[in-house]
């Protein structure tokens, strides 16, 4: 089966591109075609036909076609769960829990659909009423990364349907699988024709047609901080509104009074399960000497135990990494640490398993200082490094001393260093005693510094980005 792009609500054909399985790259996942640059700017005008009607359409419209969207996804979370981890390569058990996160999102804007509200205030001036509401912003572009293909598409797309908007989707390249199932979904719980996009291919040619085209209103992208820029200035050059969720270097921190069990847990969790491959992952291990080498053997001795190998397969704790290029990202970094006189105490071997795959042994690092390459670049993979440093303000330091800002955690017991640290870690989320990745669906997500822009994804504030404020006065 062709999987084709869609396009005012009709399925369109382009060139041919297959999806490999980083599990096993004999198995081809499914053929999808590749939109063209005159099918995305088809595919904007009838987003920009669409809006006019849909943005006034009835809210009880709006919302039995997201909890329609939500109830599907869910009750079909083991069959696009596989989808999602042979397409991806996270394992089995998360590629569920994602899919199900994603049925939670439309269900949860569903929800938001019915409680739309404004404000009624009084003027200073007599006899005049205030009406504040928010209004669609209009046409709005997706560009979503593939290492949460079906998770970021429904976070973009709920809330933008929800708040009135219409939209054109351009999922990764690599990983289109489920965000073509999304759609599909949408497409059948009613979605009018021109409401919801689907344009495949690569970001060079869909991606750029979206960035030059001056009927995108609103411009979300999740993806490297360099195609953030670039997002950034083709905005600014349309004076669209527009949203980056870009990198980040998060610290995760480990304090000599933290209990070792959960500190080590969590840091295994940060830092290699999906393959290390989340923008929450904690790459970098900022622990006190008196705590240190009992945290570094136990966190090696964890390693040890984890079974790398096909996602699919029961007992897989850590997929394959996503493609060819991203291991050998992953492997030359490797080949840095060691050059920078970091020490790799346990595993970065490329590994060998049934088929041909992807597959990385977890990389740990130890004596890394936190000016190292390694310390400062993110990685996409299953690599971290040990920073040691004498105390909590050394530790505190450390994990603010980076150009990103998404998330960052701290192991302790201390209350007092838990709620200095929630209150003066720079990163837009703080975990205590929990995983840097993993993050509610109900609750603001983004960060500070040079991992985001723009108002947060997810939950009610949402709503800033997807709508625009509007204040009319009433004289009676």
């Amino acid at each position: 089966m062709l999987h084709k792009n869609l396009i005012a609500g009709e399925w369109v054909a382009g060139d041919i591109s297959l999806n490999i399985n980083p599990s096993n790259t004999n198995d081809i996942v499914g053929e999808f075609s590749r939109a063209s640059a005159d099918d995305v700017r088809t595919a904007i005008a009838a987003a920009k036909s669409a809006l006019p009607v849909w943005s006034q359409s009835p809210i009880l419209a709006r919302h039995a076609i997201l909890k329609k969207t939500g109830d599907e996804i869910l009750a079909r979370k083991e069959e696009l769960g596989s989808l999602l981890a042979r397409e991806e390569g996270k394992t089995l058990t998360e590629a569920i829990g994602e899919v199900t996160r994603a049925g939670q999102i439309f269900d949860f804007f569903a929800g938001e659909v019915l409680r739309l509200s404004g404000e009624a205030l009084p003027s200073v001036r007599p006899g005049v009423g205030i009406d504040i509401t928010r209004e669609p912003a209009g046409v709005v572009g997706v560009i979503t990364p593939w290492n949460f293909p079906i998770a970021i598409p429904a976070w973009k797309i709920a809330p933008a349907l929800a708040y009135g908007n219409t939209v054109v989707l351009k999922p990764a390249d690599l990983v289109p699988g489920c965000a073509w199932s999304l759609v599909e979904i949408l497409h059948r719980a009613g979605t009018p024709a021109g409401v919801v996009n689907l344009v495949m291919g690569r970001g060079s040619v869909v991606g750029q047609a979206m960035l030059d085209s001056p009927d995108i209103n609103a411009l979300t992208f999740t993806g490297s901080a360099a195609t953030g820029k670039r997002v950034a200035l083709a905005s600014i050059e349309h004076n669209r509104k527009f949203q980056l969720e870009m990198g980040g270097k998060n610290p995760f921190v480990v304090l000599d009074d933290a209990d070792l069990d959960v500190a080590v847990e969590a840091a295994a969790n940060s830092s290699f399960f999906s393959t290390g491959q989340r923008c929450t992952a904690s790459s970098r291990l900022i622990v006190t000497e008196g705590i240190h080498d009992r945290f570094v053997a136990a966190l090696s001795k964890r390693l040890e135990g984890l079974v790398v190998d096909d996602a699919l397969m029961s007992g897989t704790h850590i997929g394959p990494v996503v493609d060819q290029s991203q291991l050998k990202q992953d492997i030359d970094y490797i080949d840095i640490g060691r050059n920078e006189g970091a020490r790799l105490a346990f595993g970065g071997n490329r590994l060998e398993r049934a088929a041909p795959g992807f597959y990385l042994e977890p990389a740990l690092f130890t004596e890394a200082t936190n000016q190292m390459r390694i310390a400062r670049e993110e990685i996409f993979g299953p690599v971290a490094a040990v920073i040691r440093v004498k105390d909590y303000d050394e530790a505190l330091a450390v994990a603010n001393d980076t150009s990103f800002g998404l998330s960052s955690g701290i192991a302790t017991t201390s209350l007092k260093y838990a709620t200095h640290f929630k209150r003066n870690a720079e990163a837009g989320m703080v975990m205590v005693n929990l995983p840097t990745a993993g993050v509610d669906f109900h609750v603001p997500f983004g960060g500070r510094k040079g991992s985001s822009f723009g108002p947060r994804e997810q939950g009610r504030y949402a709503a800033e980005f997807y709508t625009s404020v509007k204040t009319a006065y009433t004289f009676a």
